[in-house]
């Protein structure tokens, strides 16, 4: 499905028609592109600002226009010019003389935050303790809502912002599926859902309709009385789940508290470890995988599958099953007599 763009950039530099063409073909391909095209509407306006300096984008160009954005964190200068980069490398297709950045100079990535795996138990504890959270006028439902967003994102493996845009009629009891409306690659799914996950979502709804909240078909299903009732924010649904985490003890290796988004990581983690135990072709899974999460391509879905524990032991314990009578060890070195 094609993204719908919000924003039309306006290009003034000698490169305008490029520079939209470039636009224009990306969202052709089903890209929305709006950060990229903000990006790129950034250079042209620095060369207009600096054509009396620069007569065109060239080494020195790109560099100055670089300077400009150190303001920002590292990983973000290093995708916009990342996009930069690509834009030079279209636009050689047709001029092979023009510039092109090399990317070994561009600052390195952040170093990605080692997630958190949440185990069924340590679930488990968390929805007992959702039980103890007290209501208030801007949250009556707080222990049910906040119960059923873990269970949603722990079984399901949807982004947080997908479940704070779910709507009453995104949940079809009859067919058991959750409609997961066009989020961060510009696609709508279906997530089928278990028979214990309708069960807590009709429980949800019988607590809803006991306190007569909205029930119209557009009313958010992680509804906060606040803002005219409006869904929950994703700060709001931290301060929700982190009284449990602390309740609980659960706590990285660094004495930190999991994000809300290592439940995502835990579904994906776990549902690999299910395949390796069962003795699944893992490979041949993992399309169906990438579909469930929402995600673009397998090449997404790795980003999730960490090698960690336990997955590293299952791994190797199905390779030492299939192939351990190929690797003998090393004969030890004769020992020299004195």
């Amino acid at each position: 499905m094609k993204g719908t763009s919000s924003f039309t950039p306006v290009f003034s530099s000698r490169l305008a028609p490029v520079f939209a063409r470039y636009v224009d073909l990306k969202r052709a391909l089903g890209r929305r592109f709006d950060l990229p095209a903000r990006t790129l509407q950034s250079l042209d306006r620095f060369l207009c600002d600096q054509s009396a300096k620069y007569s065109g984008l060239n080494a020195a160009a790109f560099q100055a226009w670089c300077h400009t954005h150190e303001h920002v964190t590292s990983g973000v200068r290093r995708v916009r010019m990342l996009e930069v980069r690509s834009f030079c490398l279209y636009r050689r297709r047709t001029e092979p003389q023009c510039f092109v950045p090399d990317a070994s100079f561009f600052p390195l990535y952040h170093q990605r935050l080692k997630p958190y795996i949440f185990s069924a138990t340590e679930v488990g504890k968390l929805l007992s303790a959702a039980a103890r959270l007290k209501r208030n006028p801007a949250s009556p439902l707080r222990p049910e809502l906040t119960r059923l967003a873990i269970v949603l994102l722990f079984t399901t493996g949807m982004r947080r912002g997908e479940l704070l845009k779910l709507t009453l009629a995104d949940y079809d009891r009859q067919e058991a599926t959750l409609h997961i409306r066009e989020t961060k690659f510009y696609k709508s799914r279906l997530l089928p859902i278990n028979d214990d996950i309708v069960d807590e979502s009709e429980r949800y709804l019988r607590v809803r309709a006991r306190w007569r909240l909205p029930v119209s078909a557009d009313t958010p299903l992680m509804w906060n009385a606040t803002r005219g009732g409006r869904a929950y924010t994703g700060t709001g649904l931290r301060y929700c789940v982190q009284p449990l985490l602390e309740h609980c003890g659960i706590t990285t290796t660094t004495g930190k508290l999991p994000r809300i988004q290592d439940l995502r990581h835990s579904f994906a983690v776990n549902a690999l470890l299910r395949w390796y135990r069962a003795g699944a072709d893992v490979d041949a899974k993992l399309p169906l995988l990438a579909t469930y999460l929402g995600h673009g391509s397998v090449v997404s879905t790795h980003h999730y599958l960490h090698f960690i524990e336990p997955l590293r032991t299952a791994a190797s314990d199905r390779f030492a099953k299939h192939y351990g009578e190929l690797v003998a060890p090393l004969p030890h070195p004769a020992r020299r007599r004195g």
